[in-house]
């Protein structure tokens, strides 16, 4: 029987997944983990869900070939566009291989949070468009009334650090204010893309007190605590050294460069091709 230990794989179009990382590690920490941002290929809010499978099929691949048994799929645009048929169709042929997103881990919980019974997501056009969050969210709590807005401007002015000027809180408050428009009786809101948690100070900062902001990072930490806790098997092939490893498929400079940017912690990447084949 093979003895070989396996990290744990986390999957991102950018950066954002880094905050779901984050959390992670904070509950998990004795773990060890690789991290993989498809930088070169991102934003994929705005792709094709046939594109955003391919990409994302590609780098669970490249996680796979890398020794990660378990791989989080911390991009909801990914979860929404391409889990599904990942793990009913492409993971025949990995047979012990998991593969698991974010959207799901919301779902599971947004209703606790609620008292009106109106929740919000705002999220990439993409996550919007699949419905995935209204048809996970049914599944669990059928009495909510959910109520979406697509951000798409959001991802790129993060990224490109212009979220804190002028012009980009002012793209952001006018998203905001759109989707209370849809209901007033909003009570709850996910941030349902990874990227988002990187301006949720300023968006509290401009919703009614009474409005509850859920990030996905904590939540996706305890339902992934919850998982291994149940797949006993699975956690006996996990490798807890503690080490981190990240990758990008853009220059590493920079990756490295806006990781202490956007989160404050000096990194060494690895720069890296992705196997289109």
């Amino acid at each position: 029987m093979c003895s070989r230990k396996s990290p744990i794989g986390f999957f991102d179009s950018g950066y954002g997944g880094l905050t779901v990382l984050s959390d992670v590690r904070k509950m998990l920490p004795e773990y060890d983990y690789v991290y993989l941002g498809d930088n070169a290929r991102a934003p994929y809010g705005t792709r094709s869900f046939e594109v955003v499978y391919e990409y994302t099929w590609e780098c669970i691949k490249e996680l796979f070939h890398r020794g990660c048994d378990l791989v989080i799929v911390a991009c909801n645009t990914s979860s929404a566009k391409a889990l599904r048929t990942i793990q009913q169709v492409n993971l025949i042929e990995y047979p012990g291989k998991r593969v698991l997103g974010v959207i799901r881990p919301s779902a599971e919980v947004i209703g606790n949070y609620s008292k009106t019974n109106h929740v919000g997501i705002l999220a990439t056009e993409g996550t919007v468009r699949s419905n995935s969050y209204l048809l996970e969210i049914e599944k669990f709590f059928p009495e909510l009334y959910v109520y979406q807005h697509a951000c798409p401007l959001w991802v790129p002015l993060i990224e490109n650090n212009e979220y804190d000027s002028k012009e980009g809180r002012g793209f952001i408050k006018k998203d905001v204010l759109k989707l209370l428009e849809i209901s007033p009786s909003i009570d709850t809101i996910v941030l349902g893309c990874t990227h988002y948690p990187l301006i949720q100070d300023y968006i509290e900062s401009i919703l009614p007190k009474n409005i509850t902001i859920l990030s996905q990072g904590p939540i996706v930490a305890a339902s992934l605590k919850s998982y291994l806790l149940r797949h006993t098997w699975l956690v006996k092939k996990l490798s807890t050294q503690q080490n981190m490893h990240f990758l990008t498929t853009e220059s590493s400079q920079v990756f490295d460069a806006n990781v202490k940017r956007l989160l404050g912690i000096e990194i060494q990447s690895e720069h890296i091709k992705i196997n289109t084949i």
